[in-house]
């Protein structure tokens, strides 16, 4: 359910892109009716309708999210707080300057300030986040918390990269695509770690 609830921007941002991409006279009708006064310039190319509209929807999306949280008074960690604050920010300029650079870079920016979060915490604060995080589940010798926050940060930084390729190299439309399967390799890769963590599990304490 909580992945559930991380994806909701990336879904909401994939379904209104590809319906704007399908209906783009609707996406720019749309765009001059509810966007032209947060466009510099007032109307924005016409290509760039559907990435506009699927922006502001995925900005409304986590605005909404964010507040559901607060409402309910639920503890909303550091990596959220980065997330929604990179996805206001870029989205924002997105819109604004009607550039569809800045929201490719989003994904990149959220995944490098995760790698980054975690090697300062590692290096510098002496602090492991993912032992902070897990500790209390599962009792594991320190060198594999050590090797388990190098691969997050491997993780992270690679993501980072690979968004970056994809964005620059290839149309819009394939970056989209890219963006919401991409999703799907965070549960792999915790399926990897679980299965490399499994022997320290059935180990008795």
């Amino acid at each position: 359910m909580k992945f559930l609830f991380d994806i909701f921007p990336v879904l909401l941002f994939f379904i209104s892109f590809k319906l704007g991409e399908r209906n783009p006279e609707i996406a720019q009708s749309l765009v001059d009716q509810y966007l032209s006064g947060f466009i510099s310039g007032g109307k924005p190319v016409a290509d760039l309708a559907p990435i506009l509209m699927a922006t502001a929807i995925a900005i409304i999306g986590s605005a909404l999210q964010f507040s559901y949280l607060v409402i309910r008074r639920i503890k909303i960690d550091a990596l959220l707080w980065i997330s929604f604050i990179v996805i206001v920010g870029f989205g924002s300029a997105t819109i604004y300057f009607h550039s569809e650079t800045f929201i490719k870079w989003k994904p990149t920016v959220i995944y490098w300030c995760y790698a980054i979060a975690f090697l300062l915490g590692q290096f510098l604060f002496k602090a492991n986040l993912l032992k902070a995080t897990m500790g209390t589940q599962i009792t594991l010798p320190e060198d594999v918390w050590f090797k388990l926050s190098l691969a997050w940060i491997a993780y992270f930084s690679l993501m980072g990269i690979l968004n970056l390729y994809v964005a620059f190299s290839y149309p819009t439309t394939t970056w989209v695509n890219f963006k919401l399967y991409s999703v799907g390799a965070l549960p792999v890769f915790i399926v990897v770690q679980s299965l490399f963590l499994a022997k320290y599990m059935e180990e008795p304490t």
